[in-house]
């Protein structure tokens, strides 16, 4: 148990243990990661340098004495208040580039570790071991041995899509121009390593990057102005440029290839299985800055991007492709397509001309949509009054012409180039790039509908009717072919707005295609009538019509509930049988293949009930709903509303997918990808095929392979699992929503109020102003976890629940091990947690616990944080049968041991910051300084929210 909680300005309290005592490090683990250390020490030294020739000698030594002191500290070998000393009442102005040396020192870090992960796997690949676990050769190596037939594969992947959806939560910290810098670091780096260099080659390079990282330092780390949706729309589509226009044809192709060959009779299709969402100037939940216009600018800019990148390889195709008729015979087709007879001189290269004329058609299909102003000089004067496509499909089928025409003349290996990826990409990005989705509170539509029954004379009060009455109401208008309001509509501020931004939706359809905006999604959704609702609006924008032969609803935009808290899970499976059981409903979805998506939110179960009580929920929330699909005789795709951190959902993809219940992914899987986790998968082409690589794989896997390993124990292990939730439920209640203080505890202890003013993001930290735990956005809620080191909601009540409900029954603890050997649900679960309380740390957190002014409330809290910390280290040992944290996550664990040290100063400097600003101190310089220890310590510790 830990120490007695002295009160602030007392001796600091100290844990007793140390995390780092529960991390342990071989010297083989040392040997391996020794070019991982000296890559560090470069980047270090250089940093150094730059931090002494461009802050001076005072900043360069305390930054050295920071850091000495930070590993003393962790070694026991001095007190963490010689280190907090340092920095008590330092000048701001030294504080500033102190703040900014070790938040780029977690930069380099971050790049130095990834470049060892791909070192490390170019070893495995050299040496010819077996395919590493997640990736795509390893799961075709599953499947062959799993001895599966064609027929079986050809059923389970008929309509595979997996859908990585970018959302508009960007915790990314980064500007642009450091995440440039950075990127150029890193190719310099990879350069360095993967080249044989001359002593001069060396110089040259690594002079490269002292300019990089001289840039890096003279650049500001944070904005001094909020992200708007205008530049999280433009952030979103950079990486089109970076990774995806590359990588994800390359992907696709090389998937249907390999799974065609090993089956050739599953008749798969052709579809990409890869495709992109966004939700960035689509999703409106609590965000008042998305109106019309942003959904206009944000398809908008998607459908250029795509067709720009389409129009680019064109040009290039165009250059590579010069076969001359005087050395191949190609078909009349050809010849067809370039609108030229067989024997006109002009045609003595073909395959440019069909590639002009394709171009042309594309230049006009582009100034259809945008307008000549947006087209590249080089580009116009190809404008020769060719007709426009009226679709991708027609691009498509034209450079399939072109695909034939190089076949037919044995030049296979050509079509297999740059032709090949252009084609996929038009398959997969079409003119539209990613489908945009729609989403809004269930609130929202509440108040909007009732106020368009209202001014249409349908119902006075629409909000005072029950669920019966209302669904009756609602499908009564659905069938109806009139719409309910009309342009000169008296209506509210919010019910013009809302109208306006379904119509652009509809809009954008019609301009790129229904694949531009497939899906609206109802966050905190509860009833059938929360489902209807949308429906309404989409109605009167078009979006919803109703077939004059059959008299059914018909739409390309898909109704997605989202079940957020853990009583909306629970119910979540009755909620969907309910709206099926509607005629039009079902009609909605027979006539969309049958699919019915729903999304499931992790953030916000999280926030309602704990960690093991939310994951739990959302397990058997996916078995009740994989169930009521069968029932109700249609398919089911779930969208996992996955954050960056543990504590919303996070932790590595592979393992996630493979966690889920049986039946529950069926080769279609939509995931969201947040904040900095973006960057963190997708900046550049090797990392994001490894990541995009790993969703597949796991999606294949689970729609193939019995991956829940229960057999006969399933119903024994649910039912224990619904005992345990309901204990951590209660655990994690009683300190976050039955201690009196708790909110004014967690306010005051972490740097809640402070990250509005950290600019990362369009959105407001809370749905509406309030001081309530459930209104505020899971994003900050985590975020000041994080921040102050206490990681509550990726482990709190799990200890305590583990605790009671094995008590001294060596059995039931028995039954544990077991569920952790072959389970990959629980596995997934402890290992998750396990990662989180390694980037824990109480000493650090009583620090941040004495910025509370209650002291008997600060000792009650923390008190109660602290025994909950040690009982769930305690508990997760006698499970696992280890107390090493990262016993399988090897590269977590040498962050931790080797730089989480230099996290010490950024948080010391944190809590002085803060410290001064709640005293009073409030300048611009201090408020910038606590603004860039957020940054650098969600740099380091690679989750900030």
């Amino acid at each position: 148990m830990s120490e007695p909680i002295p009160s602030a300005g007392a001796q600091a309290w100290r844990p007793s243990i140390s995390i780092v005592d529960h991390i342990s490090v071989d010297d083989e683990g040392r040997a391996l990661t020794e070019p991982l250390r000296e890559d560090i020490r470069l980047l270090g030294g250089i940093l150094g340098d730059m931090v002494r020739e461009h802050s001076g000698s005072e900043v360069f030594d305390l930054v050295e004495s920071a850091r000495i002191a930070a590993f003393k500290v962790r070694r026991a070998e001095i007190d963490r208040d010689e280190l907090a000393d340092m920095f008590t009442d330092l000048d701001i102005s030294v504080a500033l580039p102190v703040i900014r040396a070790f938040s780029n020192f977690a930069l380099l870090a971050n790049l130095a570790e990834d470049i060892h992960r791909e070192r490390r796997r170019m070893i495995h690949v050299r040496a010819g071991d077996p395919p590493q676990n997640s990736s795509l050769d390893a799961t075709y190596a599953k499947l062959a041995a799993a001895d599966i037939g064609d027929e079986e594969v050809g059923r389970a992947l008929a309509d595979a899509t997996v859908v990585p959806v970018i959302t508009a939560h960007p915790t990314e910290t980064r500007r642009r121009s450091v995440f440039e810098a950075q990127n150029r670091i890193t190719e310099l780096m990879r350069f360095r390593s993967r080249t044989e260099l001359t002593p001069a080659e060396d110089a040259t390079v690594a002079e490269g990057i002292r300019r990089q990282i001289l840039t890096l330092w003279q650049t500001a780390l944070i904005r001094l102005e909020r992200l708007t949706i205008q530049d999280e729309i433009r952030s979103g589509l950079r990486y089109y440029d970076a990774s995806f226009f590359e990588v994800v044809p390359k992907i696709n192709t090389g998937v249907r290839a390999a799974l065609r060959a090993a089956y050739p009779t599953a008749d798969l299709a052709d579809d990409p299985m890869l495709r992109m969402g966004s939700w960035i100037g689509g999703d409106r939940d609590g965000n008042p800055y998305v109106t019309d216009e942003i959904v206009t600018m944000a398809t908008t800019l998607a459908a250029r991007t795509a067709i720009g990148h389409h129009l680019d390889e064109l040009k290039q195709l165009a250059q590579e492709l010069s076969m001359s008729t005087r050395l191949m015979a190609p078909g009349d087709e050809l010849y067809e397509l370039a609108g030229v007879p067989r024997d006109d001189p002009a045609a003595d290269e073909p395959f440019r001309l069909a590639l002009r004329h394709i171009r042309s058609r594309l230049v006009a299909t582009a100034t259809e949509l945008f307008g000549e102003d947006v087209m590249k000089a080089s580009d116009l004067f190809l404008f020769d009054g060719a007709p426009a496509y009226a679709a991708a499909a027609e691009l498509l089928a034209d450079l399939d012409v072109i695909d034939a025409g190089l076949r037919a003349t044995g030049d296979d290996i050509i079509a297999d180039d740059r032709l090949l990826s252009l084609r996929e990409a038009v398959r997969t990005f079409g003119f539209h790039l990613s489908g945009l989705d729609m989403r809004q509170n269930s609130d929202m539509h509440e108040s909007v509908i009732a106020e368009l029954l209202a001014w249409a004379g349908v119902h006075p009060d629409y909000l005072s009717l029950d669920e019966a009455d209302r669904v009756e109401i609602l499908t009564s208008e659905l069938n109806a072919r009139r719409p309910l309001t009309r342009p000169d509509a008296a209506l509210s501020e919010l019910a013009v707005k809302e109208l306006n931004i379904v119509r652009a939706a509809a809009a954008a359809v019609g301009r790129f295609g229904p694949q531009a905006v497939p899906n609206y999604i109802i966050s905190m959704c509860t009833s059938v009538s929360d489902m209807l609702e949308p429906m309404i609006l989409l109605k009167e924008a078009g979006l919803i019509d109703i077939d004059a032969e059959s008299g059914k609803l018909t739409s390309s935009v898909r109704i997605v509930p989202l079940f957020e808290t853990i009583e909306d899970l629970q119910q979540g499976a009755e909620t969907l049988l309910a709206a099926l059981d509607i005629p039009l409903y079902r009609d909605l979805v027979d006539g969309q293949f049958g699919m019915q998506e729903v999304m499931l939110g992790y953030s916000d179960s999280n926030k309602d009930g704990g960690y093991m009580a939310a994951n739990w929920a959302l397990y058997r929330g996916e078995l009740d709903l994989v169930e009521a699909a069968k029932k109700a005789g249609i398919r089911l795709r779930l969208f996992h509303g996955r954050g960056g951190t543990v504590g919303r959902g996070g932790g590595p993809s592979y393992d996630a997918i493979l966690a889920q219940p049986p039946g529950a992914v069926q080769g279609s899987l939509r995931i969201t990808e947040q904040g900095e986790i973006i960057a963190a998968k997708y900046a550049e082409p090797v990392i994001a095929e490894r990541n995009l690589e790993t969703l597949l794989a796991a999606t294949i896997e689970s729609s193939l392979l019995d991956v829940e390993g229960l057999g006969d124990e399933s119903e024994d292990a649910y039912r224990n699992m619904d005992e345990i939730a309901a204990l951590a439920r209660s655990a994690y209640s009683e300190l976050v929503h039955d201690t009196p203080g708790f909110v004014e505890y967690f306010t005051t202890s972490t740097p809640l109020s402070e990250i509005g003013a950290l600019n990362i993001g369009s959105r407001p930290a809370s749905r509406k102003q309030t001081e309530k735990i459930s209104d505020l956005r899971a994003i900050p809620w985590v975020l000041s976890w994080t921040q102050s080191r206490v990681m509550l909601p990726g482990w709190y009540g799990t200890g305590s629940a583990f605790e009671q409900w094995v008590g001294d029954d060596e059995e039931r603890l028995a039954t544990l091990r077991r569920y952790y050997e072959k389970w990959p649900f629980f596995r997934t679960v402890m290992s998750n947690m396990a990662q989180v309380l390694a980037k824990s740390d109480m000493g650090l957190a009583h620090r941040y616990a004495q910025l509370v002014p209650n002291e008997t409330l600060r000792d009650k809290v923390f008190g109660m944080i602290v025994d909950e910390h040690e009982r769930t280290i305690a508990v997760y040992a006698k499970i696992t049968g280890t107390d090493d944290l990262l016993t399988d996550n090897a590269a977590l664990k040498r962050s931790v041991y080797n730089r989480f040290p230099y996290l010490e100063p950024l948080n010391l400097l944190q809590v002085e910051l803060l410290r001064r600003f709640r005293a009073g101190e409030d300048s611009p310089a201090v408020r910038r300084g606590i603004q860039l220890t957020m940054n650098g310590l969600a740099t380091a510790l690679r989750n900030s929210g």
